[in-house]
């Protein structure tokens, strides 16, 4: 639409060719990292499923007479690993099981199998080498530790760039654009086929996707602990966090309770620390069964940050879990805390982790989980056959600008919100137009290639808009 046959109108945002190139470059950036989270995230759902898989020869023990006491069970285990302290007994959750205990040693935590009869080790292995451990951290932190995660993290911030632009570029104006977006034209020829796939892939998936990479935030090193500072700010801070921001704070963490020490225990006991804590697992161990827990069911003695003995489910699905607590001299019941009674905050976050771990409400979580996964890798791929098929030799292939649009408030205020709740988001974007202003468009090459000249010949174009920089 134009006032004269030569003046155009600057369009208001949101413009589609504006949004077209951010679609176009978030996507570019996000994609490999789409794809990879996907096939990690894929295996890790089925984290129950695997591990019981892997201890299966620990969970069918032949069984020929009565166990021995549950303090055996650790003395056998320290004594497997020297210079280790004991962190928590995990106590069998069958009569075929044999017990684990944990033991922390120099920040590590080191898993132990003991025969439940006859107190022989029967596997020693450390947390971290196990195998949903490294997919773990594979996962969130590309197996390279915290850099890994703030990649991660930038990646899961532009992929809501994309799902939002992709949104509103395919979402039907009319009746008659149904075909193609929610539903796939299957006649129309091969490039239909593959932009249909695209369409109707990302407007099925982009809830379902939005709240994996929503839920997965708290995991992030950096916006975890943005979460952190901002509740301690507020004090809607409610007791530690039952989820962790990485490896290096749960070593830390490890080290700092080895550094501390247990809780001192009654000064006129006449009798050892390792003994008093021999007698306390015997008498609280029996007492796992009447609490109903759900499994791994952990007993924890006391240290100077935590001190009396815990008795607590680690079950994945946060909603199941609750903490008990005891005396650490008279061993009586002096606390409980069970998920219900943690700060909202603290249930809004365990639910979407939960969910997030396909762990919430069992097998279809799972199958809901898969089939997020499934249609990211989708998109991605029909992305990449797209892109590919249409992109010009000797370019990138971006969207060509148009007219330019008017910079309106609404994309201002909605880009300095995002930038706010995600700080990497906005630190990124502020680096790419920096980058852009001082090289980017100073080199002819770089501009012809990145798409930043429009179709009227010298007009130059931001990366991230359609308007003139």
């Amino acid at each position: 639409m134009t006032t004269s046959d030569t003046t155009p109108v600057a369009h208001q945002w949101p413009d589609v060719a504006a949004v077209w190139r951010w679609h176009f470059y978030a996507g570019l950036f996000c994609i490999p990292f789409v794809i990879w989270l996907s096939l990690t995230g894929s295996l890790y759902v089925f984290k129950p499923q695997i591990e019981a898989l892997i201890d299966a020869p620990y969970d069918t023990l032949p069984r020929s007479g009565p166990d021995l006491a549950p303090s055996a069970w650790v003395t056998a285990a320290l004594a497997t690993v020297p210079g280790a302290r004991i962190d928590a007994l995990e106590v069998p959750p069958t009569a075929t099981s044999a017990p684990r205990v944990l033991l922390r040693r120099n920040g590590d935590l080191v898993r132990v199998y003991v025969h439940p009869e006859t107190a022989v080790v029967l596997k020693v292995v450390n947390e971290d080498d196990r195998l949903m451990k490294q997919i773990a951290f594979l996962h969130g932190k590309l197996g390279v530790g915290d850099p890994g995660s703030w990649l991660v993290e930038t990646a899961a911030c532009w992929t809501l760039v994309m799902l939002l632009t992709g949104v509103y570029l395919w979402w039907p104006r009319t009746r008659a654009g149904l075909a193609g977006v929610l539903m796939p034209r299957l006649t129309a020829g091969q490039r239909t086929f593959w932009r249909d796939l695209h369409a109707v892939t990302g407007i099925w998936i982009c809830l379902l996707a939005a709240f994996l990479i929503l839920s997965g935030l708290p995991w992030a090193k950096n916006w975890g602990g943005y979460l952190k500072e901002v509740r301690q700010l507020t004090g809607t801070t409610d007791g530690p966090q039952d989820w962790s921001t990485g490896r290096a704070g749960e070593r830390r963490a490890r080290m700092e309770a080895d550094a501390g020490g247990h809780a001192a225990h009654a000064p006129d006991q006449g009798t050892s620390p390792m003994a008093l804590k021999a007698q306390a697992l015997d008498r609280l161990v029996p007492e796992v069964a009447a609490l109903g827990l759900a499994s791994p069911v952990l007993v924890s003695p006391p240290t100077q940050k935590t001190p009396a003995w815990t008795i607590r489910s680690e079950a994945q699905n946060r909603t199941l879990r609750s903490t008990f607590s005891y005396d650490p001299v008279t061993l009586e019941l002096i606390g409980q805390r069970h998920f219900a009674d943690r700060h909202p905050i603290d249930r809004i976050v365990g639910v979407g982790i939960s969910a997030h771990e396909g762990q919430l409400f069992g097998w279809p979580n799972q199958m809901l989980s898969l089939l997020a996964a499934s249609g990211l890798l989708l998109l991605s791929t029909s992305a990449i056959v797209l892109w590919w098929r249409r992109r010009p030799q000797g370019t990138l292939g971006a969207p060509a600008p148009r007219a330019a649009p008017r910079l309106a408030a609404g994309l201002f205020i909605i880009v300095a919100v995002l930038g706010v709740l995600f700080p990497l988001f906005g630190a990124s974007l502020l680096a790419i137009l920096a980058l852009e202003r001082t090289l980017l468009q100073r080199c002819e090459a770089s501009r012809t290639w990145l798409g930043l000249h429009s179709r009227e010949r010298g007009k130059g174009y931001s990366v991230l808009s359609s308007h003139k920089p």
